[in-house]
């Protein structure tokens, strides 16, 4: 059944793909009319983030952010399709790496130095991604979950790896990072996915006591690689800039927990200042800690 299912849903994926961005756009515009007027996707989960997030703005602004975010996502769904047919040209046009990321990039290649890049799912990351691949000169690899169903795991892998870019599943990281150790490259993980509670590290995120993945930390310590976080802005419908800055250079000498901290306080900030483009819909405080810490964790 599934495989009925993504054979017919795949010619309206290529369809959305070579649309012109005008009409991409306009196809979004209705998906939006259709997901947050008429049902609601995961309305009630986007307004309860919003009011613990930001307390100290009104109903009123957050009733703003709300709209945008949902524009944001559905432009977010279809410019991710558009991923299949997009020429490299026009895919920098869209998504821009700063020149000074560029040469952090290029830099850190001619100084034999591999990078863990951590970013959050804000902006436009699938396209970041492409982008770094046409530009810079390491190798690019992205840790992922696989979806479930084979076929549509198989049409992302494509979607993500367009560019040169190349996937590690989760489970593998660590150990497909030390097969490549004689290669530079740059490994990216997405950092602010919601961890089991019992693993993860407790740090304020939001106005929130928050479990975050320990994952980036861990394995920059072990391999001792430069940790790099990655910013996307949303300069305009369409077009994103990429920035980054090395965070941490040498994550072997760093204190436990130090790396975690960094990495989610540069996140908050982004968010805060450009709050419509961070993945509210996702379940980020599903859960609690079970003992509340007696101090703020710093």
């Amino acid at each position: 059944m599934t495989i009925i299912l993504y054979y017919l849903v795949l010619p309206v994926v290529y369809l959305i793909s070579i649309l012109p961005f005008p009409l991409l756009y306009l196809l979004s515009d209705v998906v939006f009319c259709l997901l947050y007027y008429v049902v609601g996707y995961r309305k009630k989960v986007v307004k309860q983030n919003l009011a613990n997030s930001f307390p100290d703005k009104t109903e009123a602004e957050r009733d703003v952010i709300c709209r945008d975010f949902y524009r944001y996502f559905c432009d977010l769904f279809l410019e991710t399709f558009k991923t299949l047919t997009i020429s490299k040209a026009a895919m920098l046009r869209h998504c821009a790496l700063t020149p000074d990321t560029v040469s952090l990039f290029k830099r850190l290649h001619t100084e034999g130095k591999s990078v863990v890049l951590v970013m959050g799912h804000k902006g436009n990351w699938e396209w970041a991604g492409n982008s770094f691949s046409i530009l810079c000169p390491q190798q690019l690899y992205v840790v992922y979950h696989p979806l479930a169903n084979k076929h549509f795991n198989g049409l992302m892998y494509r979607m993500r790896t367009r560019f040169g870019t190349k996937l590690i599943p989760m489970q593998d990281t660590f150990r497909e990072m030390v097969k490549l150790r004689g290669e530079i490259n740059a490994t990216a993980l997405i950092a602010d996915q919601s961890p089991r509670p019992d693993s993860a590290q407790w740090v304020p995120f939001l106005h929130q006591d928050t479990p975050v993945f320990t994952g980036t930390e861990r394995i920059a310590s072990k391999m001792n690689y430069q940790v790099v976080y990655v910013s996307v802005s949303r300069i305009k419908r369409g077009y994103y800039s990429v920035s980054a800055e090395v965070l941490v250079e040498s994550p072997a000498q760093e204190a436990p927990g130090n790396i975690t901290t960094l990495h989610t306080a540069k996140l908050e900030a982004d968010i805060i200042a450009q709050p419509a483009t961070w993945l509210w819909s996702h379940k980020r405080w599903k859960h609690k800690r079970k003992t509340q810490p007696t101090t703020a964790t710093v």
